[in-house]
């Protein structure tokens, strides 16, 4: 079966890991449905697997990717939920063993791949293979933390730290399909310029002084921007985190924390019952991911390049047939 693969992991050089051809489809769990995928979608996890951070060397060779959208049964067009869990408790992130999909068993980007019948969700007839295989990631976990972290409403403002990456793209395009003010901070002007394109009301550089507080901060940066998302929010504001590219330990002021009430508040990616919720607001609002490009995924080692490189403005999508 042809697929994209970490056959290694290597911290230094993560590309040199990267295979793309024909491997055997592991045997799936018994019960799990398989799905015939039509488009998958890069994001810095895979990155992060072939350096070892998401995957150990004793799991390789593993299938990549964790965005898919495919068919089931011949005609059920349907997009696959990423996060393997226990969902009895209501919510399967917090399955202290759950797994992303390309982390303990296969992901998507292949012709084929198995998952669970409660992980599949229908796809709008109004989607495209592309916008539908961008939305079980980066768009989910934005959704997640503004939607359901952020306790924040309609009219409110949020600030998005390091507005080019995917999951900050993804906040900025659904903080205003859930009428959020969004105000987002990038270090170069065209990135900014490039966030206001996308529908942000302001943006600011990094460390910039607001002209207000902000009612929730959206922070994947981590410690490049820790000490700004605390100051620049109001008594009892929330940040949310999501991530930590820049370091994971920062100063953790406890002094402004606690006499400001200030939330912080983890999130990881999401529910399948939050995929329904997102997919039903995009229905709704007609609001779609943003898409860089789409490769077909015998060019997958070029897609992943792109992601190294940093150079790119919205989801690479890979396709097949």
């Amino acid at each position: 079966m042809f697929a994209i693969y970490a056959g290694a992991v290597s911290r230094e050089d993560p590309l040199s890991c990267l295979r793309v051809g024909e491997i055997e489809l592991p045997s799936a769990p018994q019960g799990w449905i398989p799905v015939a995928v039509k488009a998958a979608s890069l994001n810095h996890h895979d990155i992060w697997s072939l350096k070892g951070q998401a995957l150990t060397a004793e799991r390789v060779p593993m299938i990549l990717g964790s965005d898919a959208a495919g068919v089931v049964d011949g005609n059920r067009e349907v997009i696959v939920h990423a996060v393997i869990g226990n969902s009895a408790g209501g919510d399967e992130t917090l399955d202290t063993k759950r797994s992303l999909l390309s982390e303990v068993y296969p992901g998507t980007m292949a012709q084929q791949l198995y998952v669970p019948a409660g992980n599949l969700i229908d796809k709008p007839a109004e989607f495209t293979w592309a916008e539908a295989a961008c939305l079980p990631t980066a768009y989910l976990t934005a959704y997640r933390m503004i939607a359901t972290k952020s306790a924040t409403g309609q009219g409110d403002t949020i600030l998005v730290q390091g507005a080019a990456g995917g999951v900050a793209t993804a906040l900025i395009v659904l903080g205003k399909a859930l009428n959020r003010n969004v105000w987002v901070t990038s270090r170069t002007a065209d990135k900014r310029e490039w966030a206001l394109s996308l529908g942000a009301d302001a943006a600011f550089e990094p460390g910039e002084r607001l002209p207000g507080k902000v009612d929730a901060v959206m922070e994947t940066v981590g410690e490049a921007t820790w000490d700004h998302s605390l100051k620049s929010l109001r008594p009892g504001g929330t940040i949310v985190i999501s991530g930590a590219t820049s370091g994971a330990n920062p100063p953790a002021d406890l002094n402004r924390v606690f006499f400001l009430q200030l939330n912080i508040v983890g999130s990881t990616m999401g529910t399948a019952a939050e995929l329904r919720e997102l997919i039903d607001l995009l229905v709704r609002t007609g609001v779609r991911p943003v898409i860089d490009r789409e490769l077909p995924m015998e060019k997958g080692a070029e897609a992943f390049a792109l992601m190294a490189s940093g150079d790119v403005h919205g989801k690479l999508v890979l396709t097949v047939g």
